[in-house]
């Protein structure tokens, strides 16, 4: 694990992404979450199976360039995402999105 989240792995998961395409891939156990663009594999994998107290059994980030935004006559960057997809291990599940009553 890298020394940067050493300790406070709460930092690594931002959000889920919620996403026609990341909704799909619940049905095959893979959940998308934004991550912290310096978080490495194992960092993600150990907050994951920290917070939601599951079995991850692979990852897979995604690290895309980053979009240009203009306003104006001003020009600028948006933020870095970084993205992570986690599979999950048979019979685990993340519960996304709350059960109302």
């Amino acid at each position: 694990m890298a020394k940067s989240f050493a300790g406070r792995l709460a930092d690594v998961v931002r959000q889920p992404v919620i996403t026609e395409k990341a909704t799909r891939g619940m049905d095959r156990n893979q959940y998308t979450f934004a991550v912290d663009p310096r978080a490495a594999k194992p960092d993600i994998k150990a907050a994951v199976e920290q917070m939601f107290d599951v079995k991850v059994i692979g990852v897979s980030t995604m690290n895309p360039p980053r979009r240009k935004r203009r306003v104006g006559r001003f020009a600028g960057e948006r933020a870095q995402v970084k993205k992570a997809v986690v599979r999950l291990a048979e019979g685990d599940a993340i519960q996304l999105f709350p059960e109302s009553s």
